[in-house]
């Protein structure tokens, strides 16, 4: 699978630009505050139906203007599909896949599956779990639309459960036959979605490791452990154990809402706090990696590869063994974004491996390099 071609109106910094892309390697270059990341971006929109970057989609419309628009040409397996998505401010958004409208968003989900790397990633090491389990529902949601229902499912329910566990404190009203309803419902969808992160957890991490290996050279170990509740205690008791609780909270407290992934370093040292720049970078790549070949692994064919601003904080040496491994043939079409132009032109002459170099300045394309 490739995106031939790629058309913004009135996206973030953009007016009007079309580009035409190789099967290939594609890459952005220009200043920083040009453009480059805005058409990742607008990519990223085709393919998961939201920015990576911002979701309020309003905040993509260029100032001043009342509309934006990102439409994309896909190839895959001989069969071209023109997606598009567009927006109005204070109208529901538009997502369309030969000018047929979706009836769900999550109906596009997956088709068109991509795998992003940014510097932003850092937020799935320094943040909240919250972050982590999004990213683990992401890598899911692309290769299987029934877990993205059991995840909306879920979340409905919960909602609803820690409605009713507040209006109990507000009204002194204690239904214990709705709570029960609501911890049977909760506990059906909980317990799909904990086996499938079971399940995923299980093929991803032989490839974590393997592409952690090849970035860092064997230098160092790091660990990757999926941590979940339900692992050591049945669902539905932890619910009915921790009722108390969860009235004085006035939130469920238990769950698989609460799962984590856990990184280590040296032995099981938080990577946070004892993982170097380069050494949190090198995870965070080993992860989106390890993401892209789930996702081949799954459809059978080969997602998009976005690298934004990848050789930030990498040295000439790790650069130069990352754009090689990704140029092979276990990976397929790339876009990336860098400042130096020469840089790429030379990466990618040495490896003797086709690019194709967009010239980006203030919003507008400039022709290739």
């Amino acid at each position: 699978m490739w995106l031939k071609q790629l058309s913004v109106l009135n996206f973030k910094n953009y007016t009007d630009s079309s580009l035409e892309f190789l099967p290939e390697t594609n890459a952005f270059t220009g200043q920083n505050g040009s453009g480059k990341t805005n058409l990742l971006d607008a990519i990223h929109y085709l393919s998961l139906c939201k920015s990576y970057f911002n979701p309020i989609d309003s905040q993509h419309i260029k100032k001043g203007e009342d509309w934006f628009m990102v439409q994309g040409q896909f190839d895959k397996e001989l069969i071209c599909d023109v997606v598009s998505c567009s927006i109005k401010r204070n109208q529901k958004k538009q997502f369309k896949k030969n000018k047929k409208d979706y009836g769900r968003l999550a109906d596009h989900i997956g088709q068109f599956p991509l795998v992003m790397v940014s510097p932003n990633d850092s937020f799935i090491i320094m943040d909240g779990s919250e972050e982590r389990r999004k990213f683990v529902d992401n890598v899911i949601s692309q290769t299987d639309n029934q877990y993205l229902d059991l995840l909306i499912t879920y979340n409905r329910i919960l909602l609803h459960r820690n409605t009713v566990l507040k209006n109990i404190k507000e009204t002194g009203v204690f239904d214990i036959g709705l709570l029960e309803v609501l911890n049977l419902q909760l506990v059906d969808a909980g317990e799909k979605i904990f086996r499938r992160r079971q399940q995923f957890m299980d093929e991803f991490l032989p490839e974590f490791k393997r592409y952690y290996q090849f970035l860092s050279e064997d230098a160092e170990m790091v660990e990757l452990v999926y941590e979940s509740q339900l692992q050591k205690h049945d669902f539905l008791d932890l619910l009915n154990s921790q009722l108390d609780k969860d009235r004085a909270l006035e939130r469920t407290t238990v769950g698989i809402h609460k799962d984590d992934l856990i990184f280590s370093i040296h032995e099981g040292m938080p990577l946070k706090k004892f993982g170097s720049q380069g050494q949190q970078k090198s995870f965070l790549i080993a992860l989106k990696l390890a993401q892209y070949a789930f996702l081949k692994n799954r459809k059978q064919y080969k997602p998009l590869l976005l690298l934004d601003d990848i050789f930030d904080k990498l040295d000439e040496l790790r650069t130069k063994k990352l754009m090689q491994l990704v140029s092979e043939d276990e990976f397929g079409q790339i876009f990336l974004t860098d400042t130096d132009a020469d840089r790429i032109q030379k990466i990618f002459q040495e490896i003797g491996k086709p690019i194709r170099i967009f010239d980006i300045q203030g919003g507008q394309v400039n022709g290739e390099v």
